[in-house]
């Protein structure tokens, strides 16, 4: 029986002898809470956890500037990618070498349901999966049945320029959760720049926007880029407050987490005053 990936490929079964590359972040994390982590062989810079495991596993470049030379010198049988993440180009050049090369997408915390029984499959360890699975189920049932205030929020990701986020990505679908619609009401497609617009503070359509949540990935924010927009009369009335970029944006294992960290978040709604 074959797992179909996001790309529509059947992968087998693996072997316990499985080589397995990851170019994801958050998929690398994941191998490791699977029990994964002895046929990890190889991954990104920004393959950051588990720290203390990771730093034993050699690095392949970044994850859109992928040094093929060195990851093919790995031997890998499975090389997890991701659409968002990874290069088209990069993919295919991969599949040149590499038996298995398994892609993912997943775009709303759902997601991270198949993604859970995608790998559990592949490398047998269903039962790991499944409890991944059960703990990320009761959270989403959990949020879905409390009463969440709708707000319209602006997720900052970087300046210079300034840049947000589009509807259909995984970041607003998390923020849904607990009813933050972000701002612009837009979607940007499978790729490009569009799924991240260009933003400007002086657009009048920021009135409604009551929240401005400034992420700590891919650009650092810190309590001085909040200070900042704080004390912008533009911005008058709404709340500033800084994100963990992982807990929102990353998929995978950390999403558990994550949904716990948006409630708490959510429920605090701390308003800085002006």
């Amino acid at each position: 029986m074959h797992s179909i990936d996001a790309a529509g490929i059947g992968h087998p079964p693996a072997g316990p002898n499985a080589r397995i590359v990851s170019l994801v972040p958050s998929i690398t994390e994941l191998l490791f809470a699977l029990g994964l982590g002895d046929r990890v062989v190889g991954r990104t810079g920004f393959c950051v956890h588990p720290r203390e495991a990771v730093r034993a596993v050699p690095k392949v470049g970044g994850t859109k500037a992928v040094k093929i030379d060195a990851l093919r010198a790995l031997a890998p049988t499975h090389v997890i990618v991701n659409i968002d993440e990874n290069e088209k180009p990069t993919i295919d050049a991969l599949a040149q070498f590499v038996p298995h090369v398994v892609v993912t997408h997943p775009l709303t915390p759902h997601d991270n349901l198949s993604l859970y029984a995608l790998i559990g499959t592949i490398f047998n360890c269903e039962e790991a999966a499944a409890k991944l699975s059960n703990a990320l189920s009761s959270r989403l049932d959990a949020l879905a049945h409390e009463p969440w205030p709708k707000q319209h929020v602006l997720y900052v990701i970087w300046r210079d320029p300034w840049m947000t986020i589009a509807r259909d990505t995984y970041i607003s679908a998390m923020l849904r959760l607990v009813n933050w619609q972000t701002w612009p009401d837009v979607t940007g497609g499978f790729t490009g720049a569009s799924r991240y617009p260009i933003f400007d503070f002086d657009a009048p359509e920021l009135a409604s926007v009551e929240r401005i949540l400034l992420a700590s990935e891919p650009y650092r924010f810190t309590a001085k880029d909040r200070d900042a927009l704080t004390a912008d009369r533009r911005l008058a009335g709404k709340t500033v407050q800084l994100v963990d970029g992982e807990m929102v944006s990353w998929y995978g294992s950390r999403a558990i987490d994550g949904i716990d960290y948006l409630r708490r978040l959510a429920a605090t709604s701390p308003r800085i005053s002006i």
